[in-house]
């Protein structure tokens, strides 16, 4: 079992601050950020060209903050996402505009960062010329105002021991800056809680479109499998077990009646299997449309269906197979339980949306809060980003409604 190495104390860690890796990563992170403050710190300055700060943000707001995340990525690892999707182009970028969080960074946080980093900066070479005053005072004449005599004076000492202090310390000042303009730059160059929000909705529905798309290319895999592989077996069974019932006479009636049994078992194993196939994927829907999948689907069904269609264009698969099974599971609905004896379909394409319309004469009084089939329906529906509406008075008629987008 592995072990965690100990931590170091804290003394340890202030005596080796100055030196640290830790130290010279801050202290270049710090050095980096000086320069883009550098801009708005100069317009600033001069109040009487506080004009010129106008098409400052405008032009350099987008360049600053690219340079201020990429100087993040770089040096400490932090990943500040921007609030357009990456490879946005400059239209989408001159469209979205300013934000006020980026105008307070650009024009009061980076500058007040600036000053405070180029002063944390020159501690370090206040601190290491205080640090070594007993290695170049020497080099001072004697006489002047900073050193008298030959000999060293008790000033000497106090300076060095203040450099060393500084130096110990500094580095948890340059820590302490560094992470404090991080989280102002992560905070106001980052995405808003609007924008986030927004991007997770937009990642949902391409997570939903894909496990949607997955799901139907799972259905077509199984369909073709189950229609290649074991409908084929059981069609040569059945054609197998039909051609010993007519060429073999001579054998025991017992022995034909186990073949006559096995075929009819045979037969209604292929129905079933049909059934299963066009339950998953109906072969007819991915040849030849939707057009021609209903019809078939109105044309098996118990209750007369007057079937309308005006599709101009194919559909998105996907939608094709999510109308496809709805109208197959509202129908099968109508027969068993509204005692319909017609039904109205219709089917409509405007724009980019699909338009599905089922009325039947039955009974009403359905809730799709109650019943899980018109809750699948629903779902089926949400699925794509769709809509379903139920009308279903007592007494009839009952009315489906479904909006669906033509495209994920």
């Amino acid at each position: 079992m592995f072990k965690s190495s100990p931590r170091p104390q804290p003394i340890r860690s202030a005596l080796r601050a100055p030196w640290s890796a830790a130290a010279r990563r801050d202290s270049l992170f710090l050095a980096a950020g000086v320069p883009l403050g550098l801009p708005c710190l100069l317009a600033l300055s001069d109040l009487k060209n506080l004009w010129f700060l106008i098409p400052l943000s405008v032009v350099g707001s987008d360049l600053l903050t690219t340079a201020q995340r990429s100087r993040l990525r770089a040096l400490r690892g932090v990943s500040v996402p921007g609030r357009l999707p990456a490879g946005a182009g400059w239209s989408a970028r001159i469209k979205a505009g300013l934000t006020w969080r980026q105008v307070v960074h650009h024009l009061v946080v980076a500058p007040l960062h600036a000053v405070l980093a180029a002063a944390a900066l020159s501690l370090w070479g206040a601190g290491l010329l205080m640090a070594s005053v007993y290695a170049w005072a020497w080099l001072i004449p004697f006489g002047g105002p900073f050193r008298a005599g030959p000999g060293w004076s008790t000033t000497d000492l106090w300076i060095t021991l203040t450099g060393l202090l500084v130096l110990a310390l500094l580095p948890w000042l340059l820590d302490g800056l560094a992470r404090a303009e991080i989280r102002t730059a992560s905070a106001l160059l980052g995405p808003n809680r609007a924008d986030l929000l927004a991007r997770r909705v937009e990642d949902l529905a391409e997570s939903r479109a894909g496990v949607v798309d997955a799901a139907d290319a799972e259905r077509r895999r199984i369909e073709r499998d189950l229609h290649d592989g074991a409908q084929q077996r059981l069609v040569s069974l059945a054609m197998n077990l039909g051609l010993a019932r007519r060429v073999l006479h001579d054998i025991p009636p017992e022995a034909m009646q186990v073949i006559v049994e096995a075929h009819q078992e045979a037969q209604a194993a292929i129905e079933e299997l049909r059934d299963l196939v066009r339950g998953l994927h109906p072969v007819v829907l991915e040849d030849r449309g939707l057009d021609a999948a209903l019809s078939g689907i109105a044309a098996r069904s118990p209750v007369p269906v007057r079937l309308t269609v005006d599709l101009p264009h194919r559909v998105a698969p996907t939608v094709e197979a999510v109308a496809y099974f709805t109208v197959s599971e509202a129908l099968t609905n109508a027969a068993k339980h509204a005692k319909a004896s017609r039904v109205d379909l219709t089917l409509r394409q405007t724009a980019d949306r699909l338009h599905i319309t089922i009325t039947d004469d039955g009974v009403g009084g359905a809730d799709a809060s109650r019943g899980s089939g018109l809750h699948g329906l629903r779902q089926r529906a949400a699925s794509v980003d769709g809509t379903f509406t139920l009308t279903s008075p007592r007494g009839g008629p009952t009315t489906i409604t479904m909006e669906l987008p033509c495209e994920l």
